[in-house]
């Protein structure tokens, strides 16, 4: 009855019946907001814009001096910049498939009816709300080659997972699959749910088998969500620092986020650094845009 009534006031009326006017909401929620964001967002980043053309050290004292574009042109012809670029590329297809495929069949798995099954959705969970430095720490004890649970399981003697350059980007990625599949879970859960069951039961009185309905029904209205997992999970992926940080230092391993952590706080070299960022920027949100592109088209069909 109350909204009815309100329909019949004019606008400055009906703000008045709900208690805060448009002026009141915008003066308290949304000009805070604006500000906390241009301050602890915008600005840095404006900020930080302006130093990639300087050669800005943070641990000195002296005046720095505007470069232009020579901080990026010398970045762009770095031989081992592009190894890191090489290497991250490879961590984020490892880890980003074997997370999607993992959590995917999870959530499969969990789809359906069985004893204990929220609390074993919970502690599969867990990984996920945990430090990625405490994950980094607690998967160096697994691989340990001398008492590691992992060696001693799969029967692989003295392997050393971190310390061969071979398998330490590996090791690395399984770590993240470990961490980060729950998240793709869970994501996937919310879409399996959403599958209206009338097509399943369709699906059944036609006596159509397991793989027909898992990709005519499944897979084409749960598509979307994934997509939406392989978004996240991606530019968090290109974004890896503090597990692999804490894991291996094989140069095998060094993702792009280690090699900027090590240009800004090792070399200080803070205005290259600032640059490579920016570079580091630009690439995610031209990956990003591809699978927003794809996205659209999945959603149109």
């Amino acid at each position: 009855m109350a909204s009815v009534a309100l329909t019949h006031l004019d606008p400055a009326s009906r703000a008045a019946a709900r208690g805060w006017s448009d002026l009141t909401i915008r003066n308290l929620f949304i000009i805070p907001t604006l500000v906390f964001l241009i301050v602890f967002n915008i600005f840095p980043l404006i900020y930080s814009l302006g130093y990639s053309f300087t050669n800005f050290a943070a641990n000195r004292s002296e005046p720095w001096q505007f470069v232009g574009l020579q901080n990026y042109r010398e970045l762009l012809s770095d031989d081992h910049i592009w190894s890191n670029f090489i290497i991250t590329a490879k961590y984020v297809i490892v880890s980003v498939a074997g997370q999607m495929i993992v959590g995917f069949g999870l959530a499969l798995l969990l789809n359906r009816s069985f004893p204990m099954k929220g609390l074993i959705t919970t502690l599969l969970l867990l990984p996920m709300m945990m430090s990625a430095a405490v994950v980094g720490l607690f998967w160096q004890l697994l691989y340990s080659p001398s008492w590691g649970p992992i060696n001693y399981v799969f029967g692989l003697g003295d392997f050393a997972w971190l310390s061969n350059p071979d398998s330490a980007l590996y090791a690395v990625a399984i770590t993240d699959i470990w961490m980060w599949s729950p998240f793709v879970m869970l994501l996937s859960l919310a879409g399996l749910s959403a599958v209206p069951q009338h097509l399943y039961e369709a699906a059944a009185i036609d006596r159509a088998g397991w793989w027909y309905t898992f990709t005519r029904i499944t897979l084409p209205l749960v598509s979307p969500i994934l997509l939406i997992a392989l978004i996240f999970r991606t530019m968090e992926a290109f974004k890896t620092f503090d597990i692999a940080y804490t894991m291996t230092t094989q140069p095998t391993a060094e993702l792009i986020a280690i090699r900027l952590y090590k240009q800004a706080f090792q070399q200080w070299d803070t205005g290259k650094s600032c640059a490579l960022a920016y570079i580091v920027l630009i690439m995610v949100l031209a990956i990003t845009n591809l699978y927003v592109k794809y996205l659209n088209k999945v959603k149109e069909r």
